[in-house]
């Protein structure tokens, strides 16, 4: 823990300073530098009444109500990452949007959070671990389109993709190991020729 802590009532200036736009309890306590859960919990409440910050949901506070809503969805359940349609239709390999964001997690729920729906994607514990194909933007963990593509293909058996073209066939085979799984690599085979296929026509 950081022993320099903020003194009296510069708590809540450390978060405004800070690059984040959502905490969670645990973000909050290596901010202040402190240990007991309870005095945090008051003081972060304490600030929100006094509207100095939002609470988002229980354990959840942000700066003001134009939070980050991709780093509000992977500060509930951690570790985590956006990934699947909420990649997908923001890089055109989907195109059907959708409201609902999507997230790579270790168990599967759907939640709904200030008005905003979030669908928790179980993965397994070694996958969901392996940042290949995960970039850090602004402190908000995404997947780039490629392991989007994957990891949509790793829960779903059967699905549609509307257009594969934009897809970077080399960071795909690259990243494919990570999910030891043969009906996976055998489908992005599958897709892959389909690719070459229209490529050439």
């Amino acid at each position: 823990m950081n022993n320099l802590r903020p003194s009296k009532g510069q708590y809540v200036e450390v978060m405004l300073r800070a690059k984040h736009t959502v905490f969670s309890t645990k973000d909050t306590a290596l901010l202040w530098g402190e240990d007991d859960e309870a005095t945090i919990i008051n003081r972060l409440n304490k600030y929100a009444k006094a509207g100095k910050l939002v609470r988002v949901c229980r354990g959840i506070y942000a700066k003001d109500a134009s939070y980050d809503r991709f780093e509000m969805a992977t500060r509930i359940y951690t570790p985590s990452y956006i990934s699947f349609e909420s990649v997908l239709t923001r890089t055109g390999v989907n195109f059907q949007y959708y409201d609902t964001i999507f997230v790579a997690s270790y168990l599967t729920r759907d939640i709904e959070v200030d008005g905003q729906k979030i669908s928790l994607v179980r993965m397994r514990g070694d996958v969901l671990s392996n940042i290949m194909g995960i970039e850090n933007r602004d402190g908000v963990w995404i997947a780039t389109r490629e392991r989007a593509f994957l990891d949509r293909l790793y829960v779903s058996k059967d699905y549609h993709f509307d257009n594969v073209d934009g897809l970077d066939w080399e960071k795909i085979f690259e990243i494919l190991p990570v999910y030891h799984n043969k009906r996976m690599e055998k489908k992005v085979e599958e897709y892959h020729q389909y690719f070459l296929s229209h490529r050439d026509t």
